[in-house]
């Protein structure tokens, strides 16, 4: 039995689950999120807690099983702290800002990067405008995000240039002037 899988699932105060068959709602003060589940797997409500359970022992199930619960509980706590990420831009000349509902980076590029925040998800730009706050109730769609805004300009091996995560450790790779050296 998967030891994440069984674990309950406590539901706060002022959160609504509603269970369908297979689609779970979750509806808090943040916001509301749903997620279809497979038909193996089953979450039931019992005394204030969210209890999934599988309906057979194959293989696929019980890896299924642990997913499953992680995906219900990411939406019982979006809905009612949500998540929050930082990106840091590093790199002379390379800054952002938000502009209304869209994030323009300069990165350089002969023009700036223009993206348009998703529905769901805010920014903020500290004053040195090299580090990125965001925040969103869906984990899922913040993740994609920020993949997609990191790969407009990844980190760079050489000099650690470009955009990353904060706390994200970027391998450095000697330049060729530490290859003669031998």
């Amino acid at each position: 039995m998967s030891r994440i899988g069984k674990s309950p699932i406590t539901i706060p105060k002022g959160v609504t689950v509603t269970i369908n068959d297979s689609e779970v709602k979750v509806k808090g003060p943040k916001g509301e999120l749903k997620q279809v589940l497979r038909s193996e797997i089953a979450v039931k409500e019992h005394e204030g807690n969210l209890l999934v359970e599988r309906k057979s022992d194959d293989r696929m199930v019980r890896s299924l099983h642990g997913l499953s619960r992680t995906l219900v509980a990411n939406m019982v706590k979006g809905v009612t702290e949500g998540y929050t990420r930082n990106l840091e831009i590093i790199g002379v000349g390379y800054r952002a800002a938000v502009e209304g509902k869209k994030l323009v980076m300069q990165l350089g590029y002969s023009h700036p990067v223009e993206i348009p925040l998703p529905e769901g998800i805010t920014a903020a730009v500290d004053k040195k405008a090299t580090t990125l706050t965001f925040t969103a109730f869906d984990k899922q769609l913040l993740g994609d995000f920020l993949a997609y805004v990191r790969a407009k300009r990844p980190p760079e091996v050489y000099k650690g240039k470009g955009v990353r995560y904060q706390g994200e450790h970027v391998r450095r790779k000697a330049g060729k002037a530490a290859a003669k050296k031998k």
